[in-house]
């Protein structure tokens, strides 16, 4: 994971971007979250959250997007049917990696970590198990500017008619890197905003590359502009999610 301190196409074309690879897949059927059940000594979502920083955890989670892999090392966007894992640089071979697709059901072994208010399991290892699960994004837009929207911290979000503003004093729709010292293939910043009150999103690079739909309309908005978008409900010293998806308002 890159942990960061804080026009070609048409815009409708950007807008019809709608993702960057397969971790936008929906579903997930009822029968399969029926069958969700934990296999023992392993935690529910409710003991993770009430576990303390720094303890040891065993959880079972289903793969939604991987982040990156290098030095056999993997980090992963996961969640089951009641929350959300994010697992930073779990050992894993570079073999396994290609096995880790969205939907695979994994039992992570780690420790509940924390940094600058993303809470994460880190040191971990894994097996991989039966199963298959993906999540649907959850529409969170009400939440936003609430105390429950952490509850929901790392799942796979929605957010609806969020308008763009200026990125910084001139005038920019978006940044590379979050104060626009960076180039194109790096992170890419940009303000939303909600009733009045406005919001920092971020395509982040490892997740989301210059090659994909949603790098490219991202690139692409201008201020003013009313979008739904989809993505993964990141923390940095407050709400940074991270957006996968950039479509016009519906």
């Amino acid at each position: 994971m890159k942990k960061s301190v804080i026009a070609a196409l048409v815009l409708s074309l950007a807008f019809a971007f709608t993702g960057c690879g397969d971790s936008q897949t929906a579903g997930g059927s009822s029968a399969e979250q029926a069958q969700d059940v934990k296999s023992e000594g392993v935690m529910t979502y409710a003991d993770y959250t009430a576990a303390d920083l720094d303890s040891q955890v065993v959880v079972e989670t289903y793969v939604q997007a991987k982040q990156s892999w290098w030095e056999d090392k993997a980090t992963l966007y996961t969640q089951d049917k009641d929350g959300a894992y994010f697992i930073y640089e779990m050992a894993c071979s570079e073999e396994d990696y290609a096995k880790l697709t969205p939907g695979t059901k994994i039992k992570v072994t780690g420790y509940k970590s924390e940094w600058s208010g993303e809470v994460e399991i880190t040191d971990a290892s894994f097996e991989i198990e039966e199963g298959t699960y993906v999540a649907s994004a959850l529409d969170v837009t009400d939440k936003l500017g609430t105390d429950d929207l952490i509850n929901y911290q790392n799942q796979f979000v929605s957010f609806k008619g969020m308008t763009v503003e200026p990125a910084d004093d001139s005038g920019a729709a978006f940044l590379y890197k979050w104060d626009g010292s960076g180039e194109e293939g790096d992170d890419l910043y940009f303000n939303v905003s909600l009733n009045g009150s406005t919001y920092t999103f971020t395509v982040e690079s490892y997740l989301c590359d210059n090659t994909t739909d949603v790098y490219a309309a991202v690139k692409n908005l201008q201020v003013g502009d009313v979008i739904d978008m989809e993505g993964f409900l990141y923390w940095y010293e407050g709400v940074n999610p991270h957006i996968t998806s950039v479509t016009a308002a519906q």
